[in-house]
């Protein structure tokens, strides 16, 4: 059985190219992390989508958003650098995916921090 599940962030934005067929492939850098005592472990996939989730992706996520992939498999292949050496990848297929938070989310304004003269006591709850 080969089946993939990760949770985790894009450590970049997705590039999204189309075949000479027209088909969307969707690339994705995707950073797992893991903590042990005081050391975290950050762990990076190729990860790679085709067709309507392809566009998907790319239309609705950005560097840094959490994105699970609930169903994947893992594919190994060569391919040629610009120098004509043979390369090795393993990358991770994308099935099925779910957004963890809204696509593309505005930055909002940052939560003001009351300070003491913030802050309206009414009398009768002043203890002394």
């Amino acid at each position: 059985m080969n089946k993939v599940m990760l949770y985790g962030r894009l450590g970049a934005d997705p590039e999204v190219k189309y075949s000479s067929s027209g088909t969307a492939i969707a690339n994705l850098r995707v950073a797992t992390s893991e903590k042990y005592k005081d050391e975290e472990k950050t762990e990076w996939h190729r990860c790679v989508a085709f067709g309507r989730q392809a566009e998907i992706i790319g239309e609705y996520m950005q560097k840094g958003n959490p994105i699970l992939i609930e169903d994947g498999r893992l594919q190994t292949r060569d391919w040629e650098d610009r120098d004509g050496n043979t390369r090795r990848t393993t990358e991770v297929i994308i099935n099925r995916f779910q957004f963890i938070s809204s696509p593309r989310q505005e930055k909002t304004e940052p939560k003001k921090v009351l300070g003491p003269d913030d802050v309206q006591i009414p009398d009768d709850d002043i203890p002394f």
